[in-house]
C-alpha cells in the first residue's frame, strides 16, 4: 500500500510537471509611473541688483542659494530654480570674469560635465549663441548619471554662469526620461531668453 501511493504521487508530480511545461509564459514589462505635465507658460526672474534676467516655468520657484557644500556661495547671485513636483532643482552657479580667467572658468564647467563620464555612455555638446550676447555650450548626457543636463553661458568678457539639473532620486535614465526630456525644453526657454544686464 505504500508503495503503490508512492508510485502514484511521482505519477502525479510527473503529470503536472508536464502539463506546467507546455503552459505559454509572457513576462510583463517593467513599467514606471504615469506622469501628468504641466502647461508650459513662463514668468519672467528679473530680481534688483542680479546680473541677468530669464524667463522660468510658472510651475517652478526661484530661490536664492544659501548653501554650497556647507559654505557660503560667494556671491549672491547663486540660485535654485525648484521643480517641487518633479522633485528636481536646476542649480545656477554665478562668477565674475576677472576673478577667474574665461579658460578656466570654460575648462571647470568641462571638467564638472566629464566627471559623469564614469556612469555616461555619450555626452553631447552643442554651441549656444543667441540675439543677446549670450553664448555658451549646453551639455546632453545619456546614461544612469546624476544630471543629464547641464549648461553654461557667458558674455565673454565679465559674466560667467551654469547651471546644471539634478533630480533628489537615484538616477535612472529609463524612468527620468520623460521628466528630463520635459525640463530640457524648459532649460532651453531659460537659455534662449537669458540677458546679461547692463551694469
Amino acid at each position: 500500500m505504500v508503495f503503490k501511493s508512492a508510485g502514484f504521487v511521482s505519477g502525479l508530480l510527473f503529470a503536472l510537471m508536464v502539463v506546467s511545461c507546455n503552459s505559454v509564459y509572457t513576462p510583463k514589462p517593467r513599467g514606471y509611473f504615469s506622469i501628468s505635465f504641466p502647461e508650459k507658460k513662463y514668468e519672467v526672474f528679473d530680481q534688483p541688483g542680479f546680473p541677468y534676467t530669464f524667463e522660468y516655468p510658472v510651475y517652478a520657484k526661484v530661490v536664492r542659494d544659501t548653501s554650497f557644500f556647507g559654505d557660503a556661495p560667494e556671491n549672491p547671485w547663486w540660485i535654485n530654480v525648484n521643480f517641487p513636483q518633479f522633485a528636481g532643482t536646476i542649480y545656477i552657479s554665478y562668477k565674475q570674469i576677472g576673478a577667474y580667467t574665461l579658460d578656466k572658468l570654460v575648462n571647470d564647467a568641462y571638467n564638472m560635465t566629464n566627471k559623469h563620464s564614469i556612469k555616461a555612455y555619450s555626452i553631447d555638446d552643442s554651441l549656444i549663441t543667441t540675439p543677446n550676447n549670450v553664448h555658451g555650450v549646453f551639455f546632453k548626457v545619456g546614461g544612469d548619471v546624476a544630471t543629464a543636463n547641464q549648461f553654461y553661458l557667458t558674455d565673454s568678457v565679465k559674466n560667467f554662469l551654469r547651471g546644471a539639473l539634478y533630480f533628489d532620486t537615484t538616477p535612472n535614465q529609463d524612468s527620468l526620461k520623460p521628466v528630463n526630456d520635459f525640463l530640457r525644453e524648459d532649460m532651453a526657454h531659460m537659455v534662449n531668453t537669458f540677458k546679461w544686464k547692463k551694469s
